[in-house]
């Protein structure tokens, strides 16, 4: 759905005092956090202004959001 949220809170809402923790606590986490919300707001972005983009360059993007999204969600489950 375009424009839909994928902030780490929003997809993990059981988890938001733990984000909060590790954000303030982790210097990697925060840093992969700032890394995942820099590109959930571009890719939001272009879907949401409908921006001329290559199919292909919009799902890469998205691909590599899941991946710090995984990776993040190691770090809270460590």
């Amino acid at each position: 759905m375009l424009g839909e949220k994928h902030d780490l809170v929003h997809e993990f809402p059981e988890l938001e005092g733990k984000i909060e923790a590790m954000r303030e606590a982790n210097a990697e986490f925060a840093g992969l956090m700032n890394q995942y919300d820099d590109l959930d707001a571009r890719v939001r972005k272009l879907e949401e202004l409908g921006t001329p983009v290559a199919d292909e360059t919009i799902e890469e993007l998205k691909k590599e959001r899941l991946l710090l999204k995984d990776k993040l969600y190691q770090l809270l489950q460590a």
